[in-house]
């Protein structure tokens, strides 16, 4: 399976997952809203749909995309792990630090 964390950080995909985040879509609508090619669109769309961030279903000639739950589930719960195990190296980071600096000089009232 592919690594919807790597395929959703590309930005027209991200855009395209914003575009669709409120109703369900045909590739030339979504193609409208971006200056490459239809063929790219579509290009970015499979991946999407590759990586279950997406689904599509065709319509005569048509294809019509939206989100797909559950992927967007996973890759939000990808998303809090990363930031959660980042925040926590951050947090070991400033305590080290914090721990390792030396404490200030302590001015005594005469």
């Amino acid at each position: 399976m592919l690594d919807a964390l790597e395929i959703a950080a590309e930005p027209n995909r991200r855009r395209l997952l914003h575009l669709l985040a409120d109703h369900e879509q045909s590739v030339g609508e979504l193609a409208a809203h971006f200056t490459v090619s239809r063929s790219a669109v579509s290009q970015h769309l499979l991946l999407l749909e590759q990586a279950a961030l997406v689904s599509a279903r065709k319509v005569g000639r048509n294809r019509y995309y939206k989100l797909n739950p559950e992927g967007m589930a996973r890759l939000r719960e990808l998303v809090e792990q990363f930031w959660t195990h980042e925040l926590d190296l951050l947090a070991a980071d400033a305590a080290s630090l914090a721990r390792d600096r030396p404490a200030p000089p302590q001015h005594h009232a005469t």
